[in-house]
């Protein structure tokens, strides 16, 4: 089933709205020298064609401990 950038399904339904199971992701860090880490966020077990269309990268910096964040 294909969708839109803002998360609705063609057929108008919204998959956003589906809060049946948890959200698991993967998170990778990249250290540089030099330059800010990067952190890879992805959704795990998928193949590497899959996994090039559904990842987040950015600063490393960027991210908080979410229990901090509360």
């Amino acid at each position: 089933m294909s969708m839109t950038t803002m998360g609705e399904r063609l057929d108008g339904t919204d998959r956003t709205r589906n809060h049946q199971r948890p959200v698991t992701l993967a998170a990778t860090l990249v250290r540089y020298d030099g330059r800010p880490d990067r952190r890879t966020v992805y959704p795990p077990g998928l193949s590497s064609v899959a996994r090039m269309s559904t990842w987040l990268t950015a600063d490393a910096d960027a991210f908080v401990d979410l229990d901090s964040a509360r």
